[in-house]
C-alpha cells in the first residue's frame, strides 16, 4: 500500500506552508488587514457563524477596519463577538456598520505577537517534517517489497529532502517577513 508519490508530499508540505502564511495573516501588526477578523465568529440566527458570513469586512483607512453587518438585527452580536475575541479593538457602532479603530500596539504586545509568529512557523517546519518522514518511510517500504532498487530509493531520498528543504526555507521565509513587519523593522 505504502507508494510514494512526488507530487502528494509537494501537496502536503504546500499545504503546511499555506496554512502557516494564513494563521500569520491573522496576526495584527498594527495597520489595518481584513482577515485579522476572519477567526472570529458570530452567535446569530442560533448558530456560530463566521464573520465574513453575516457581514463584509473593509480597510477603508490604514489604521480603520469597517464590518457593514448585513442584518440590522445582527449588529450588537458582531459587536460583541469582535470585542470578545481577544483583539484588543473596540467597535464603534454607527448603526449598520462597526468602525474598529486599530491601535497601536505596545512593545510587549510586539513581542509577544512575534514570538507567536515563531510558534507558528515551528509548527509548520514540524508538519513539514512529519511529511518527509513519511515520504522516507513509503520508499523504504517499496525497496523492501522490491518495486524499486537501493539506487532509486537513494535517489528518491534526495529529491524528498530537497522538497523539505525548500518547503521549510518557504515557512521560515514567511515567518520572518511578519516578525518583521510585526516588530516595525
Amino acid at each position: 500500500m505504502a507508494k510514494y508519490d512526488k507530487a502528494d508530499l509537494e501537496r502536503r508540505m504546500t499545504g503546511a506552508v499555506e496554512s502557516l502564511k494564513h494563521d500569520l495573516a491573522g496576526l495584527r501588526t498594527g495597520r489595518a488587514n481584513t482577515t485579522l477578523l476572519d477567526p472570529i465568529t458570530v452567535d446569530v440566527y442560533g448558530s456560530q457563524m463566521p464573520l465574513n458570513q453575516v457581514a463584509s469586512v473593509s480597510a477603508p483607512e490604514p489604521r480603520m477596519l469597517t464590518v457593514q453587518v448585513w442584518d440590522k438585527s445582527n449588529v450588537t452580536p458582531v459587536e460583541k463577538a469582535i470585542r470578545s475575541a481577544g483583539l484588543g479593538l473596540n467597535p464603534i457602532n454607527d448603526g449598520n456598520t462597526l468602525r474598529l479603530p486599530i491601535p497601536d500596539l505596545t512593545e510587549d504586545r510586539r513581542k509577544e505577537l512575534a514570538k507567536l509568529a515563531g510558534q507558528y512557523a515551528e509548527k509548520a517546519r514540524i508538519a513539514i517534517r512529519n511529511v518527509r518522514r513519511d515520504g522516507m518511510e513509503n520508499l523504504k517500504a517499496d525497496e523492501a517489497k522490491k518495486e524499486i532498487s537501493e539506487d532509486d530509493r537513494k535517489r528518491s531520498e534526495t529529491e524528498v529532502q530537497k522538497i523539505t528543504d525548500e518547503a521549510i526555507k518557504a515557512a521560515d521565509e514567511a515567518a520572518a517577513a511578519k516578525e518583521k513587519e510585526i516588530l516595525g523593522k
